[in-house]
This record gives structure tokens, sequence and C-alpha cells, in this order.
């Protein structure tokens, strides 16, 4: 008989380099202590359950998107095309929804793994991830980059360098993108996310932009080619402790992106107000118009309490946490730790909606 198993992956946040993962550019990202967690049973059916509601696939036309709770599952479902597939998955994700923290990325890619682990099926983490990102783009239709999947499939600390990847391929056709763990080289993480409590689509904030690029606009061409060079600066301001230089770039990152129309009114109010609370540096940790900032700062709790004060709607720490991680489920005591496990973060998930 089949295994039960666990499989969790983080969030992320971009700290400089956001968003030229889409063209061919480089990040500096670390990953959150929140996560996407997802338990998957032998079962008589292919079913999905999620914040207590459940959908059973009994054919194809079960598995079409339909903007709902279940998209995430299908478009998983859909990708790999399994013969007759029959489980049960269930899953709760306590990064925030919608935040530009890669919530949609972490729940593909722990989903996407524990099919794999219960099928047997074995596969390096490069290509995980491509395989995560691919289902997200051509499956849930959201135009996204490559820093999300990667960094949910990998976690950490990590500078990755997205060269040639700007102009999407068939799968299988893309080289891997480079990833560099940093996290060995860092002793403290003077991070602090913002929530700005507003929820938007990170597709939608990236397509126009995204369109004016492949036009060949001169000022996004440009722009996102110094973004990039602050990247590979910023990688050694943080490899040297030098946050002063780290902030100063980070600042220009993100006047660079809200001048090109991408930020947002309320990502720039909690953005200046990071600044006058004695942030070195603040910028946004995804897309813009809503979600969340990221800020340097000299002290995390005074400035957490700050932008809570300037409206922040959730203030979180994050830690280079571990990328996806598969648990195999052997007891019915480990089954029951699982899904109570997946409780937790989905009391946490409904609160914070």
């Amino acid at each position: 008989m089949a295994a039960s198993f666990l499989c969790t992956a983080p969030g992320r946040a971009g700290i400089i380099g956001n968003p030229t993962d889409l063209y061919g550019g480089s990040v500096l990202s670390i990953s959150t202590a929140e996560r996407a967690a997802v338990i998957i049973k032998p079962a008589d059916e292919l079913s999905f359950e999620v914040a207590g509601k459940r959908h059973v696939v009994g054919g194809p036309k079960d598995l079409v998107p339909d903007d709902g709770l279940f998209d995430v599952a299908k478009a998983v479902l859909s990708f790999l095309d399994l013969e007759e597939p029959r489980f049960a998955l269930r899953w709760a994700c306590n990064v925030p929804f919608r935040a530009g923290l890669s919530s949609s990325s972490a729940m593909i890619v722990s989903i996407l793994n524990s099919v794999l682990a219960f099928i047997g099926r074995d596969e390096h983490p490069f290509r995980r991830a491509e395989m995560a990102r691919h289902c997200e783009l051509h499956y849930l239709g959201i135009l996204c980059g490559y820093q999300d999947a990667y960094m949910c499939t990998f976690g950490g600390l990590n500078y990755m360098d997205f060269r040639t990847k700007q102009f999407y391929r068939a799968f299988g056709q893309e080289p891997y993108a480079t990833m560099e763990s940093l996290s060995q080289y860092i002793s403290r993480y003077p991070l602090v996310l913002a929530h700005t409590g507003v929820q938007r689509s990170s597709g939608a904030v990236h397509k126009p932009i995204r369109e004016r690029w492949l036009e060949g606009e001169r000022d996004i061409v440009r722009s996102y080619l110094r973004i990039s060079h602050l990247a590979r600066q910023g990688k050694r301001a943080l490899l040297d402790h030098d946050f002063d230089l780290l902030g100063e770039l980070m600042v220009e990152n993100h006047e660079i992106q809200r001048d090109l129309g991408g930020s947002g009114p309320q990502n720039d109010l909690l953005i200046e107000a990071a600044l006058e609370a004695g942030a070195l540096g603040a910028k946004l940790a995804g897309a813009g118009n809503g979600g969340t900032i990221i800020a340097l700062a000299t002290d995390k709790q005074e400035l957490g309490e700050a932008l809570r004060e300037a409206g922040a709607s959730r203030i979180m720490y994050p830690m280079p946490s571990p990328g996806y991680v598969v648990k195999k489920l052997k007891t019915k005591k480990d089954v029951e730790q699982a899904e109570q496990e997946l409780v937790a973060r989905g009391k946490e998930a409904d609160a914070e909606r």
C-alpha cells in the first residue's frame, strides 16, 4: 500500500534585484518562516481539500481552473498528467495570500513535491523548481519570474542569476538558474517584512511593464539592467556586512521600480515610514500595488512597531528556512500530528483574512 507524506515549502521575500528574475537579471532573496503544508494519503479517488472545502476529481473537466481554491492542485495534476491518480490531497498555507511573498508558489511546490514522493518519482531540485514555475505560468496563467519557484524549492538565503531566461521557452529547453547560498556567511538578518493589508495578483502588476519591456522600451530595459547590477553589488555588501551600502542599494532599487509604475501608494507609505523610523533601506518584497515591503533595520523590534503604527497589517521577520521538505508518515500518530500542523496553519491563515 502506498505511503502517506507531509510536504512543506516556504514563502520568500526579495531583498534586492526583484523583479529582474522576469528579465534575465539577478536577485538576492530570503525564505520566510511561514510555509505551505500538504498531506497526501492513499484513497479510492482523487480529491482535494483546503479551508474545510473538498473537491472530487471525476474526470478532466474537474481539473479546469475556475479561479477557485483548488486551482493550484488542478495546475499540478494537469501538468503531471498521471494515469488514474488516486489519492487525497489536503493543504493549508500561512504565507500571507496575494501579499508578494509567493504563497501560490509555496503551495505549488509543496503539492508538486508531495505527489512526486507519493508516486516515487525522483527529480533534482533545479528541475523541480522549473516544474513548479511552469505550472504557475502555463497552467495557472500567472505571469511570474523564476525567483518564486526557485526560492520555495531551495529555501535559505540565495543570490540567484537568471541570465538567458528572460524569453520563455518550452519546458525542458531553458537553462537552469544559478543558485548561490549565502547563509553560511551571514550571522544576523536585520530584516523586517510589513504587509500593507492590500491583496493583489502579482501577474496583474507585472504584465503591463513586461509588455513594455518586450517592446524594447529603452527606459524599462536600462532600468532592469541597473537593478540587476544593484543585486550584484548587494551580494557584496551583504557578505561584507556593509548594511549602510545595502540599504542605499535597496532604496535605489525601489525608486527605479516606483518610477516605472511598479509600486503603489500603500507600499510607498510604509517605505517612507520605515525610512523615517531609521531603516537603512526599504523596498518592495515582491510586486507592488499592495502586498509587502521589506526593510533593513538597525533595531528590528522598534522598526516593526513603527511600521505597525504606520498601518501595516502584519509584521514578519524573515530568516533562512529550508526549501521543500518531504516527510514520510509511517504511523497513525505521524498522520495525526501532520493533520494538526495543517489545522494550525489554516487557523493562522484564516485570522489574516
